[in-house]
């Protein structure tokens, strides 16, 4: 296991000490970070998973599973007796729009959905016919789509009305982890917000939606803003965690963008892991909201603009299983940029910003006889940074004009070479932030926030910042031009992809 740059021995580190965990698309994770920020030395762990899914849009994991594996993270983290009881909380993000049903008892009666999932295209097709689409999002800073759950609640009544009419909760992963681990199902706003039900300026869950999902509020946890932290009795399995306090679960984007260093609307956060996105944390909601982007309430102050992108790691993993490219994939992106390479749209599971076509797939153009297995991959990963692209249009009324770019994530630590091709294609420089475990360090400094207000962060760990290539500037703008041209006649909303079942 390779070792953070900017860990500390246990001995050294300051107090409090936090545990932060992180459940994302391949693997839970967790690990103790000091008050600073840092990661302690040999205090952290990872359990692989990956999700279930199937051609017909299935995208789900088991629940349990992940209980179990953020159990052992944490038997793994607060092993060494010299921990004592330092840790002074425990937080806790994971993927976001995740959807489970549970029972009285807090038993799972479904699998959970994550973000992928797009089985309730149908229904979305139906909810766009009975509601007015740009006032649910300017109310709730998100448009209808099949990540969210509108759909999927009608997407369930119709197709398990037996176990839809059991349900008597629908929480996050991250509730049901929080409710077997301490017994109560915390769910954090900006959870709440990527639900797609939450008012982005009032905090309250929209009853329009409510009524056109068919269920009641009283099926949700309340939100509850970062900065509210429980305590809650841990399990005597882990003695070290006696002292802490629990705070509600958080999505994975609102803790990247703190661990890239996104704070504020200086600097988008490039998160390119399983999936990827493009956000900017922001004082107050964005008005007007661009139609193609979100907009989540966090907190009582702060709102989190931006776009996700579905296959950034996955587009990656998908061309080294299908391709069966070499041991460095990365070198196809050293070479200067080519009128031959393949237009790809990589959508494998679809769409969702700027365009929200839920059931989307890819597409690719322009492949011959002479197209080989780097020129496409060359391809698809030029079509992940225009995906990019598009999302970073619609965000720059909201932010500077030289506002700086921060990239983490696994595509960035593996393929630092593709962070050229994002600043060639953005038009502007990319600094790579180099630690591995971003979002999990941004979790933690979540809870730093309470816990130690007054205590200088770490700074971030950096790389080298990339500047756009003027001479290729002429070529990725024809290549945009083509790429949203194929995107038009293919895939546009309202086209056959936007409404197939």
């Amino acid at each position: 296991m390779t070792r953070p740059a900017d860990d500390v021995p246990l001995h050294a580190a300051q107090d409090p000490l936090v545990v932060a965990l992180d459940v994302g698309s391949t693997a839970s994770r967790g690990g103790v970070h000091d008050a600073t920020g840092r990661p302690v030395r040999g205090l952290r762990h990872k359990v692989p998973h990956a999700f279930t899914t199937a051609p017909d849009g299935t995208s789900v994991i088991d629940a349990d599973q992940v209980v179990d594996e953020i159990a052992t993270v944490l038997d793994a983290v607060t092993a060494d007796p010299a921990l004592g009881t330092r840790v002074a909380g425990v937080a806790l993000d994971t993927f976001a729009a995740s959807l489970v049903g549970v029972d009285a008892a807090g038993r799972a009666l479904t699998p959970c959905l994550t973000y992928a999932d797009s089985r309730c295209a149908p229904d979305l097709v139906e909810l766009r016919a009975l509601l007015d689409e740009a006032a649910v999002q300017d109310r709730t800073g998100v448009r209808l789509h099949t990540s969210y759950h509108a759909p999927r609640l009608r997407w369930f009544a119709r197709t398990e009305p037996r176990t839809a009419a059991a349900v008597r909760g629908w929480w996050s992963l991250g509730e049901l982890v929080l409710a077997r681990l301490v017994g109560t199902p915390m769910a954090g706003t900006s959870t709440v917000a990527w639900t797609g039900l939450l008012d982005r300026r009032t905090g309250a869950l929209d009853a329009e939606l409510l009524e056109a999902a068919g269920v009641g509020p009283d099926l949700f946890s309340p939100p509850r803003d970062p900065d509210a932290p429980v305590a809650a009795a841990a399990p005597s399995r882990w003695p070290a965690l006696a002292r802490a306090v629990w705070f509600p679960v958080v999505t994975d984007g609102l803790a990247s963008n703190l661990g890239a260093g996104a704070h504020d609307p200086s600097v988008l956060a490039a998160a390119t892991a399983t999936s990827g996105a493009l956000r900017v944390l922001l004082d107050g909601p964005a008005d007007p909201l661009p139609a193609g982007l979100w907009n989540y309430r966090v907190d009582a102050r702060r709102t989190l603009l931006g776009g996700a992108v579905n296959d950034v790691g996955r587009a990656v993993s998908w061309a080294q299983a299908t391709l069966r490219l070499g041991d460095d994939p990365g070198a196809v992106l050293a070479a200067d940029p080519s009128a031959a390479t393949p237009l790809v749209l990589p959508y494998l599971t679809g769409e969702r910003a700027p365009g929200w076509v839920g059931d989307a797939r890819a597409v690719l153009t322009g492949v011959s006889a002479s197209t080989d297995a780097d020129a496409l991959l060359r391809g698809l990963l030029v079509g992940v940074a225009m995906t990019y692209a598009r999302v970073a249009d619609e965000l720059g009324p909201h932010v500077p004009a030289d506002a700086q770019v921060a990239a983490a994530g696994r595509v960035s630590n593996d393929l630092p070479g593709w962070l050229q091709v994002l600043a060639d294609v953005l038009g502007r420089p990319v600094t790579h932030v180099t630690r591995s475990r971003a979002t999990q360090r941004g979790t933690a400094l979540l809870a730093l926030e309470v816990l130690a207000p007054d205590v200088p962060r770490a700074p971030r760990t950096t790389g080298a910042t990339l500047e756009p290539v003027a001479a290729r500037a002429d070529h990725y703008a024809e290549r945009r031009a083509r790429f949203d041209a194929v995107y038009d006649a293919v895939l546009r909303p309202g086209g056959p992809a936007a409404t197939a079942p």
